[in-house]
């Protein structure tokens, strides 16, 4: 009964936001991009996972700094916020109460990848948003080979009833306006030579109690020696928070066109 009344407050407030911040305060009010939440994937005791020399909260906290620099150099009018600035690490739905808590207009959750095998060819770039997966399907930036703290809340249960209202509630809101940004995100990182996996719908908690569009980028596999080398560089990094970036622009951009006035004439 306890676990039910929790899913039940849980799935009210969700609601109450969404209802809130999508609300227009009038019928041609535009909207705008004045605040957007940088989570830098993982920190502190949960390292996330790992390459020969280097942890994934570490690589995330460089890139999403990188990021919020490069936001508050060209786009003025826009506040950063940070789920965390240092190393430490803030449960999932810390991270979430966050970006609810300021009202944002976007979420990125910057992570990078891992598979099983250690030195794996395997390399490239992917984007996730918020949406059904399917049965059994688990997602690497979480933690599935990293024996980390959020390998077991990363996603939500695909089984439970409960999810299903979850991620309709999300999807109807903000599923959209999220795929146009990962989309563009994923579009600069091919732009730059890197392989792209795409993008694709997962389960994701931290994004589906957030109440605002967002996405989980997947910036390369640290246990590929070449992307670890890559993604510890200063012009990797860098390279990595262009692409964010450019997406972020893009998407802000498009956000704040005036809408398209049609004229009849009698």
């Amino acid at each position: 009964m306890k676990k039910l009344t929790a899913c039940f407050n849980f799935i009210l407030g969700v609601s109450v936001l969404i209802l809130l911040l999508c609300a227009p305060h009038n019928g041609y009010a535009k909207k705008k991009v004045r605040k957007i939440v940088i989570d830098a994937g993982h920190g502190g005791r949960d390292p996330g996972c790992h390459g020969v020399y280097s942890y994934e909260k570490d690589i995330t906290l460089a890139v999403a700094k990188k990021v919020g620099k490069l936001i508050q150099n060209e786009l003025s009018d826009t506040k950063v916020v940070y789920t965390r600035d240092y190393d430490w690490y803030p449960e999932l739905k810390e991270r979430t109460e966050i970006a609810n808590r300021e009202k944002a207009d976007l979420f990125i959750s910057i992570h990078v990848n891992s598979t099983p095998k250690r030195n794996s060819p395997v390399k490239g770039t992917l984007v996730l948003v918020c949406g059904p997966s399917r049965v059994n399907e688990k997602e690497g930036a979480i933690g599935e080979h990293a024996n980390n703290f959020e390998e077991n809340q990363g996603l939500l249960d695909p089984n439970d009833p409960i999810t299903s209202i979850i991620i309709a509630q999300y999807s109807q809101a903000f599923l959209a306006q999220s795929i146009v940004f990962g989309s563009k995100i994923n579009e600069e990182f091919a732009n730059q030579g890197r392989y792209t996996e795409g993008i694709r719908q997962q389960s994701l908690q931290v994004l589906a109690s957030s109440a605002m569009p967002g996405v989980l980028v997947e910036i390369g596999y640290l246990n590929n020696s070449e992307e670890e080398n890559y993604l510890n560089s200063e012009e990797g990094q860098m390279e990595v928070a262009m692409a964010i970036f450019k997406g972020i622009k893009f998407y802000k951009e498009e956000t704040e066109k005036d809408p398209i006035q049609i004229t009849i004439e009698n």
